[in-house]
């Protein structure tokens, strides 16, 4: 069971949540479709509320906060000073969307947009680690990017959290991302992909069973389920079209 309870090195994705135009369908959608536990959230953060399996988290929930926003999952990079980073990322051509703002002891957070337009968070940890439950079913297990213009991305991403690139064979315009020999995600062209900016992908047992679970639930596929070199893999959305990848996987922490 990969489980983690210390802040994860910064530059790594380590948090994700969705924003939801009807966060109590989402919450009910996910619990069946994942087997989330969703406790009540906070009245004065909107009900947000963290989900977890046996009492590890894996991902935020809450609603939009402004007129006519989508439902849209959202990645958050781990970082040691919010400051800091916000100020490499302004110099080298980033948006400040919001934050920097101090979530009370639990960490600080700021979300932005890098020079193509693609929205991402910063999270600085205090008592929430970020994700706690991680390359097992019901939990994050890959987070890649799809922009216009992939050559500036990367070199935004390598200013500001020191990435190194490795081209994917047979795909001219995706390259995955690492510190140091630990792979952390992946970044190609907003046209080969389905879902554009910051997208998020699960780990599941069984891809075609939940593709199923979700279009029962009212979800759409965006790809069908198809093998590929990492396992078999799906796009789809929930009910209020945010979407979100499956990968087939072991189970066990890679």
């Amino acid at each position: 069971m990969p489980t983690r309870s210390t802040p994860w090195p910064a530059g790594t994705p380590c948090w994700i949540d969705l924003a939801s135009t009807d966060l109590p369908a989402a919450r009910t959608f996910y619990a069946e479709v994942f087997g989330w536990h969703l406790p009540e959230g906070v009245a004065a953060f909107g009900g947000y509320a963290s989900a977890d399996i046996d009492g590890a988290r894996v991902a935020g929930l809450g609603p939009t906060v402004r007129e006519g926003q989508p439902s849209a999952w959202l990645t958050y990079v781990a970082t040691d000073d919010l400051e800091a980073s916000l100020a490499t990322a302004r110099s080298a051509g980033a948006t400040v969307h919001a934050g920097p703002d101090q979530v009370g002891p639990l960490g600080s957070l700021a979300v932005l947009a890098d020079p193509t337009g693609a929205v991402f968070g910063l999270w600085q940890a205090g008592q929430h680690p970020g994700v706690e439950r991680y390359n097992e079913h019901g939990s994050l297990v890959w987070n890649e990017a799809a922009v216009t213009d992939p050559a500036a991305a990367r070199e935004f991403y390598t200013a500001l959290f020191g990435w190194s690139w490795d081209q994917v064979e047979g795909m001219d315009d995706y390259q995955t991302f690492r510190l140091g020999d630990r792979w952390l995600g992946g970044l190609g062209a907003v046209e080969d992909s389905p879902v554009p900016g910051w997208g998020v992908c699960f780990a599941v047992t069984d891809t075609d069973a939940v593709v199923a679970a979700v279009t029962e639930r009212g979800g759409s596929v965006l790809l069908p389920a198809q093998d590929s070199a990492y396992g078999r893999y799906a796009v789809v959305a929930d009910p209020q079209g945010a979407a979100f990848s499956l990968m087939q996987t072991s189970g066990e922490a890679g």
